[in-house]
């Protein structure tokens, strides 16, 4: 058959439409129609805020670009992680509740099985040179691995994972784009998930603006009265400006049983033959207590007055309890509100809201 010029006009605009439509229409290997990149991945920059000590992880082995944060942000909330596919890093670390899990006592993990801690809130990550309560893991690309294969959260093995990772083309070509090539590796995927769990850095509540002399940095009086309460009661183990020493400490918790009905050694589960680490867990950061309730290792504690309460009055004497804590620590009612005021200004609005951290849509 002879074409016309018309016709062949025809024919090769037709051409050129479907290979737009192919072109715009890949996702994950299907024919979904796929969303304009974030343009938020434009400002993938890691920064050590201003005042701040030295990270210990730095990215020197596992340089931080825009593809590796990419595919590090799709692993965080992919359900295929897990071994039903139906739980994620993020169903138990959320943006909204700074990347703890809201009202959650205890994790929970595939087949609504209840884990024996509570899901710590991340951020800052790169300060920290041990992971968990019990500071188990002590390497940020290690990390994700513990809850990957724990049976009470995602009782998954890495080999089910890269596989099936790499029989989805759209993950082949997410870490051809990161790391050159489109093969899947547990080294790959431990280094994307650390891009994008380092960049989780929550430097700018108002308790930040306020140091850095910045606008809208302002504190009340009774803010101002609640951090010099917090200098001198709380500030030896809540170190400023990451808001933790990152020691391990037993803060006279009353030993109850956990979900699994043992009573919780705390750092005491990794280190067995070392009797006085019983009973110590990490100290957690004071930054965004306003959205990570409720509190301590195993949330026991659904507000922060019930926490004072416990530092108040309800230190119980258990082994290895910290000596700063064996009188308790009394505060004032005007002492109490004061330091709750300015607890609230290290609440980051900002960080939990910032569109580089959320699950993306495809």
């Amino acid at each position: 058959m002879k074409y016309s010029a018309t016709n062949l006009r025809i024919a090769l605009t037709l051409s050129f439409v479907l290979l737009a439509c192919f072109n715009s229409c890949r996702k994950n290997g299907t024919d979904e129609p796929q969303d304009p990149e974030d343009p938020s991945l434009a400002g993938i920059e890691f920064k050590v805020p201003q005042g701040w000590p030295a990270p210990v992880y730095d990215y020197s082995g596992n340089p931080l670009t825009r593809a590796g944060f990419r595919l590090g942000r799709k692993l965080f909330f992919e359900t295929r992680l897990s071994a039903d596919n139906s739980v994620s890093c993020g169903s138990c670390h959320q943006p909204f509740s700074a990347f703890a899990q809201l009202d959650h006592a205890v994790s929970h993990g595939i087949k609504e099985r209840l884990g024996t801690r509570n899901s710590p809130a991340l951020f800052n990550l790169n300060w920290h040179d041990r992971f968990f309560w019990d500071g188990g893991v002590t390497h940020i690309e290690l990390q994700p691995f513990a809850p990957i294969t724990n049976p009470l959260e995602m009782d998954e093995t890495l080999d089910n994972v890269v596989g099936k990772l790499s029989a989805d083309a759209g993950y082949r070509q997410l870490f051809r784009e990161a790391f050159g090539t489109e093969e899947i590796t547990t080294q790959r995927l431990s280094w994307a998930l650390a891009q994008f769990m380092g960049m989780l850095v929550s430097s700018r509540s108002r308790y930040d603006q306020y140091m850095r002399q910045e606008p809208g940095g302002t504190m009340s009086p009774q803010e101002l009265d609640g951090l010099a309460v917090f200098r001198s009661r709380c500030a030896s183990c809540h170190t400023e400006p990451l808001f933790t020493d990152l020691s391990f400490r037993n803060n006279g918790l009353e030993l109850v049983p956990n979900t699994q009905g043992k009573i919780d050694r705390g750092r005491g589960e990794i280190t067995p033959l070392d009797s006085a680490s019983y009973y110590t867990f990490k100290v957690p950061s004071l930054r965004n207590l306003g959205y990570t309730a409720p509190y301590m290792h195993d949330g026991r504690f659904g507000t922060l007055d019930e926490v004072l309460e416990h530092y108040g009055s309800g230190i119980h004497q258990t082994p290895n309890l910290d000596p700063a804590l064996a009188g308790g620590i009394t505060l004032s009612a005007t002492e109490r509100q004061a330091l709750k005021a300015f607890l609230n200004t290290l609440n980051d609005e900002e960080f939990i809201r910032d569109p580089r951290f959320q699950e993306p849509r495809q």
